[in-house]
């Protein structure tokens, strides 16, 4: 099909909706020069119509179709697909809010018009009219405005990634969202913009929580962000009150005494959360009205974790009578896609390659599958929960070591030049392998314990990429030159070796950890001892840590005779290099150390 030489790929409209709206001259008249605007000829027109030429003719004659404004043909268009679906009997979802966003533009066209005659922009915007009606006043804060809100609706729902949609898509008829997912796809983002977009709209409260207020705040950040990117006004405040009245609140683990509050809920990480029965009381609490909702969102972590009975179904189970139980599957298989299961939850698991499928192009997942052991990969990115019970470090043990470094840690000022002031720190790093396809690097910066009833924290925790020695060395000092660095240990196998000796140019102390099964199992008897009596603390955020932990295990060397310790098989995946590099720091702990006082040594600077 052609249109004065252009070619038509399909019909602009469906010719059965079309039929339906010929019952009268006027209807076929508004088809015919719809068309015509769309560039199609004459005679093309009254075919696909079942008209004569000589009336498509006389319509665009009479009505002057060719001395129509760019204005007013995209007035007709929209006049058009209104009118088509309006007309539609069976009308579906997306149908309303294409309705809804056709109404809008007219609005705006009609303010166009408006400012054609008059010239005035506040016809333009009634932002801007109504600043300037009546007397001056300061803007009502954080107030996006009429048009802010329809420009934050508009960029989140033109945002999204086709399994994002799918969200949104349940969200708008369910009341508990549960999701299992992999790192990295975008949830956190989602559920923010989705939540300020619909607060705009609504006047509805959102209560954001998670185990660590510094995690709950990523939402904050999300939030803020958007809106400023998309209507120019910075939201302020904690808790952010909006002009219209609704609240966005970000909790913590002060979450377990915010009873007062009501809305809808977001609960992030769940599967990282100790005490989880707790917080789904609380939020469960909060949205306890029937126009509120819950969403639940994490990766996995282990099946000894209390939130798997709530994941299974199995929690809901317990509570019914022996008839009233239910099947619930939750295999991939069962909630690839999504599914309303019998206990009231709507669940779904989205895996990495259920996010690429569904449009997400961030990812090379077979460099992923280089930079992760295949226990790391199944659980952080294929939605895989940990059998634990024959690791080192189970996930219930490491998971009590998380905390709210926000609440807790006083002295910790992360956004400061020098975040622990001239309080002493350990760095514990683990290299890169050597070879294409090796693992990457860790570090940790560990504010030791002062004696044997006080705790050690990780302070900051880093991954590194690529395999340029002198690169891991300066970064290591970067690191150094923000704290008073007192002891600094590096495993020296492959690559180490050349890493140590330049970072001990500017830390001639630097401590050098050479492999071999002893000392990886006297490293793993110390680590344990110190967490299996609460001495580690480290952000509940940073699961990565307690990750890296859990996939060591106990094996055998390769010549049978003796175990050690390892994750994973394959000389080309990880190593647990955060965990290492955690173990290599704590090992500067004596095995005496001090039951009162501080550490002995002076307080000094290490480098140049």
């Amino acid at each position: 099909m052609t249109t004065d030489g252009q070619t038509m790929t399909a019909n602009p409209l469906n010719p059965a909706e079309i039929d339906a709206t010929l019952d009268s001259p006027d209807a076929a008249k508004l088809s015919a020069r719809h068309l015509y605007w769309m560039g199609w000829r004459v005679g093309r027109i009254a075919e696909f119509l079942n008209l004569s030429p000589n009336t498509i003719s006389s319509w665009k004659a009479r009505d002057e179709w060719d001395k129509a404004t760019s204005t007013q043909r995209v007035e007709g268009a929209l006049e058009a697909r209104l009118v088509m679906l309006i007309s539609k009997e069976a009308k579906e979802g997306r149908d309303f809010k294409e309705i809804d966003l056709l109404g809008r533009q007219i609005e705006r066209l009609a303010r166009v018009h408006k400012f054609e005659s008059t010239g005035k922009e506040g016809d333009l915007n009634p932002n801007i009219e109504r600043r300037n009606a009546g007397e001056k006043r300061k803007p009502a804060r954080n107030d996006v405005g009429d048009e802010g809100v329809i420009q934050i609706v508009e960029a989140f729902e033109a945002s999204l990634f086709e399994y994002q949609r799918h969200w949104y898509r349940a969200g708008q008829h369910e009341r508990i969202r549960n999701l299992l997912k992999s790192r990295q796809i975008g949830a956190t983002w989602f559920f923010a913009r989705e939540a300020i977009a619909d607060a705009v709209e609504t006047g509805k409260n959102k209560i954001f929580m998670s185990a660590s207020k510094a995690q709950a705040h990523i939402f904050r950040n999300y939030i803020v962000q958007f809106v400023k990117e998309t209507t120019g006004v910075e939201l302020k405040g904690d808790p952010i009150v909006l002009a219209n009245g609704a609240e966005l609140h970000f909790l913590g683990t002060n979450a377990k005494t915010a009873q007062g509050y009501h809305g809808d809920t977001y609960l992030d990480e769940y599967f990282w959360i100790g005490g989880f029965e707790q917080f789904r009381k609380v939020t469960s609490g909060m949205a306890m009205h029937k126009k509120w909702k819950q969403t639940y969102f994490s990766t996995p972590s282990s099946v000894a974790h209390e939130a798997y009975p709530f994941w299974t179904g199995e929690r809901f189970n317990k509570r019914q009578k022996k008839a009233d139980r239910v099947e619930i599957d939750v295999s991939h298989a069962a909630l690839a896609s999504g599914a309303r299961c019998a206990d009231g939850q709507w669940r779904q698991i989205v895996t990495i390659q259920d996010a690429m499928a569904g449009g997400c192009d961030l990812f090379d997942i077979d460099q992923l599958r280089l930079e992760y052991s295949d226990d790391e990969f199944a659980n952080l990115l294929m939605c895989e929960f940990v059998d634990d019970s024959q690791s080192a470090f189970p996930m219930m043990s490491m998971q009590r070591c998380m905390v709210d470094s926000w609440d807790i840690w006083r002295d910790w000022k992360p956004f400061a030049q020098r975040p622990f002031g001239d309080q002493p720190v350990w760095i514990g790093y683990d290299p890169a392998g050597e070879g294409e396809g090796s693992d990457g690097a860790g570090l940790v910066v560990l504010a030791p314990a002062k004696n044997r009833n006080d705790r050690h924290r990780i302070l900051e925790q880093h991954r590194l990429k690529g395999h340029d020695y002198e690169a891991q060395a300066e970064y290591i000092r970067e690191v150094a030159r923000r704290y008073n660095v007192q002891y600094i240990g590096i495993d020296t196998n492959g690559m180490g070796d050349a890493v140590a000796q330049l970072v001990a140019k500017w830390f001639p102390r630097v401590t050098r950890h050479r492999y071999t099964p002893d000392s990886k199992s006297a490293l793993v008897r110390q680590a344990q001892h110190i967490i299996d009596r609460g001495r580690l603390e480290f952000d509940a955020r940073d699961t990565i840590i307690a990750q890296s932990f859990t996939s060591i295990r106990r094996e055998l060397t390769a010549s049978g005779r003796q175990f050690t310790y390892a994750a994973g098989r394959n000389g080309q995946t990880g190593h647990a290099d955060l965990a290492w590099a955690t173990m290599h720091a704590l090992s500067n702990e004596p095995i005496d150390v001090l039951a009162e006082g501080e550490r002995g040594g002076s307080i000094m600077e290490i480098y140049g």
